[in-house]
């Protein structure tokens, strides 16, 4: 249990310690676009969010983990309501009654400031590290010293550029707080972690940081929040520096699994990062090759093998998916039509509850025999020698892009002056559609 000036409880031998690194909670956050997918669904995404926290709470409870991190962002807005906070703390008593400390700082979205403590009390064992400084904590396994904690939180919503949000925050400083704090044997502590929230060098707006500066500090792991992308610096193979992205997706622009990380440090091993997912519901865009196809039944059947996979290495319960079709198919004129793709997605969606397609999109090219358009001589077969002269002048096709651009008062972007050969293909492919469309109607 906890006790005492530092964190005491009884674990196994003080050679390693595990804990659990969380971030982006985000609890209360709206799911966007909720209504496009249905009543049902609104509501039971609604939900996710609290789940994800659930098995957060029972994954470190299972594990019987040294301690939990929560690198920031534990509510979506800095006015979290009433039932937000009591969500969240229900969540810390179970772990305190567990005896798992945790150490918490805020975020841009839940900044210091804003932090509501008369509606609760921190439980025991549970602590936040400052804002306004570096803070320290010891956590102690049988009244030896195993593991010192260090970080900052953010005070506002937004950071001062004019200073770095890890300066300070260092093991050294750590031994030296805490042995002026009446802790001097916090230097014995085999192990240090930190836990910031900040955009490293992937965000230059919120609170950057240096990689280099991390790895300088004399921590052993660095628990980061803020990026909702799960990540591990330098590399998967020497894992100092990590994101544990956050425990839910809320939209199509957050796909694929999310979760949590388990890290295990061992004396003189590299972190041990075992990724634990606990989201009920992943977003998924994905594109479904129908090329051999010789049905719309057939194209049915494919989506759903391809959902079930998706589905298997998401490691989740449900899935919200938007599925672009693709591919040369002699369906095509079928799958372009909205009415037609519209029908399949709802018989989709009656064929399995677990799995919800809130958009089918068509990316599908018809089969077209070039040879034979070429024999007709008829306007396609001219446009097809047009379009053989103009592909081997790609400088021209290029100089030709630019002054388009140019004369709009746009820089062309790299990405495009790269791809003009792709973007020519796909241009030649849509004229020819219009142009067979002409011709059979």
């Amino acid at each position: 249990m906890v006790t005492g000036p530092g964190i005491r409880y009884t674990g196994p031998m003080a050679d390693q310690v595990t804990f659990i690194h969380a971030a982006d909670l985000h609890l209360g956050a709206p799911m966007r676009g909720l209504r496009a997918l249905s009543e049902s669904w609104a509501d039971r995404v609604r939900t996710a969010i609290a789940e994800a926290y659930g098995r957060v709470v029972q994954t470190a409870i299972d594990r019987q983990v040294d301690f939990v991190l929560i690198a920031g962002d534990m509510f979506d807005t800095a006015c979290a309501s009433y039932a937000d906070y009591r969500l969240f703390f229900r969540g810390l008593e179970r772990l305190s009654q567990a005896g798992i400390p945790v150490f918490m700082v805020t975020g841009n979205h839940d900044p210091f400031t804003s932090w509501q403590r008369e509606f609760f009390n921190l439980p025991e064992g549970v602590e936040m590290l400052s804002a306004q400084k570096p803070d320290f904590r010891l956590v102690r396994r049988d009244g030896q010293p195993l593991c010192l904690v260090g970080g900052r939180g953010y005070y506002n919503q937004t950071w001062p550029r004019e200073l770095c949000i890890a300066d300070g925050v260092t093991r050294q400083a750590a031994e030296e707080a805490l042995a002026a704090a009446g802790q001097p044997d916090a230097a014995d502590a085999p192990f240090a972690v930190g836990m910031l929230h900040c955009g490293l060098d992937l965000d230059p707006e919120k609170a950057p940081v240096s990689p280099r500066q991390l790895l300088g500090a004399g921590m052993d792991y660095w628990a980061l929040g803020h990026i909702h992308l799960k990540g591990l610096f330098p590399s998967a193979d020497n894992p100092r520096i990590g994101f544990s992205g956050c425990i839910q997706g809320r939209d199509i622009r957050e796909t694929e699994e999310r979760g949590i990380y388990c890290v295990t440090l061992r004396k003189g091993e590299v972190p041990a990062v075992e990724f634990v997912p606990t989201a009920s519901i992943v977003w998924q865009r994905m594109d479904v090759d129908v090329s051999g196809c010789e049905s719309l039944p057939d194209v049915s059947e494919r989506v759903m093998r391809e959902l079930f996979a998706a589905n298997g290495r998401a490691r989740c319960e449900e899935m919200v998916s938007r599925i672009t079709l693709a591919g040369t198919t002699k369906l095509h004129g079928l799958l372009a039509r909205p009415d037609v793709r519209e029908d399949m997605r709802e018989s989709l969606n009656d064929q399995y509850p677990l799995f919800f397609c809130d958009a089918l999109l068509d990316a599908t090219k018809p089969v077209r025999d070039e040879a034979l358009l070429r024999e007709e001589g008829l306007f396609p077969a001219t446009f097809l020698q047009v379009a053989d002269v103009q592909a081997g002048e790609e400088d021209e096709l290029l100089s030709y892009v630019q002054d388009e651009f140019l004369s709009r008062g746009v820089k062309l972007p790299g990405p495009v002056a790269r791809s003009v050969d792709e973007l020519a293909a796909e241009a030649r492919s849509l004229v020819l559609d219009v142009l067979l469309s002409e011709e059979s109607s």
